[in-house]
């Protein structure tokens, strides 16, 4: 019996390949940038099961493309790169790899907070430029931490995750969700409203998924709501924050700070003028970029797909009703 055809879109971490090539016949897109839509068009027509990650468009289209397609498997925990409606319509289910990630992405976000605040680049930056001739009682003083407010916009599992890491600097946090209503006691969080979110946090942390809701949550108006000392640290997508926003508040002051692993456009164009912005720091989207977690969810994503491919039911589906 001919063991079923899957694509890989990108490399992946070698436990995640190496479980597909025990039961599957299995290509991988071995380039650095990802796979051109065109190629992805032509592999997928005589493909069983697709591994794809965030920088692939999954849509009718494709799908259309890919008569034999019987199971698409994400390896990350979003999926607004997937047509989801279009894929139950054709019966294929959707994995991802939710929960994984929590903590990995928590603790980057902190780092991200961390040094923002204590302007931890522009330090690194200021010695390479070997500016560095004394030490000065003025020089690069940024906020504290420790006692400060933090204001958590969306509080899913990530979000709790970080409000866990604030309590270890007696922090005060905040949080806003339209869906959790209700909090662990133990993680001293106070639900508001974003307004009130907004204007009372030195720092602004964002974990919600991208949806028509979410999509320029953080725009001219909230930001002008926010403290002038205020940061706001993106892990969640670049497209709840308007960038152009964005850089209209910190190069004017309304708020103090940026730090984002995620942006609009993704990747960010090297002249983008928020990185001419010296109270801007960028990172390639990799709160998730640590050596155990990635290969936890390429595990996570060849299961879900070696069990699509037998019919059974996914370990984690988004759209389980087309599931046996």
């Amino acid at each position: 019996m001919a063991k079923p055809s899957v694509y890989v879109t990108r490399q992946v971490p070698q436990a995640g390949i190496d479980m597909l090539r025990d039961v599957c016949e299995v290509a991988v897109w071995e380039g650095e940038l990802p796979v051109p839509r065109e190629i992805l068009m032509e592999k997928v027509s005589d493909t069983d099961g697709l591994y794809c990650l965030l920088t692939e468009r999954i849509d009718a289209e494709l799908l259309d493309a890919a008569p034999r397609l019987r199971v698409v498997s994400n390896m990350a925990v979003g999926y607004n790169n997937i047509d989801v409606e279009a894929c139950t319509a054709r019966g294929i289910p959707v994995g991802n790899t939710p929960g994984v990630l929590t903590g990995t992405t928590a603790d980057c976000a902190f780092a991200l907070l961390m040094a923002a605040a204590r302007r931890i680049v522009e330090g690194a930056d200021y010695v390479r430029a070997g500016k560095w001739k004394t030490w000065g009682p003025m020089l690069l003083m940024g906020s504290d931490v420790h006692g400060a407010t933090l204001g958590i916009v969306g509080f899913g599992r990530i979000g709790q995750a970080v409000a866990r890491r604030a309590q270890g600097f007696a922090m005060r946090v905040l949080y806003h969700d339209t869906y959790v209503t209700e909090a662990d006691p133990a993680l001293g969080a106070t639900q508001v409203d974003l307004d009130t979110l907004l204007a009372e946090s030195d720092f602004v942390s964002l974990h919600v998924p991208l949806t028509e809701e979410t999509y320029h949550l953080i725009g001219q108006e909230e930001l002008r709501q926010c403290k002038p000392t205020a940061v706001l640290v993106n892990t969640s997508r670049g497209e709840v924050v308007d960038a152009d926003a964005l850089y209209q508040a910190l190069h004017e002051g309304q708020i103090a700070y940026a730090a984002l692993d995620v942006t609009e456009p993704e990747p960010l164009p090297a002249d983008h003028r928020l990185l001419t912005l010296p109270n801007c720091i960028v990172v390639p989207h990799i709160a998730s970029a640590s050596v155990a977690t990635r290969t936890k969810m390429a595990v996570m994503a060849a299961e879900n797909l070696l069990v699509g491919l037998k019919g059974e039911r996914l370990p984690n589906c988004v759209n389980p009703e087309v599931q046996p």
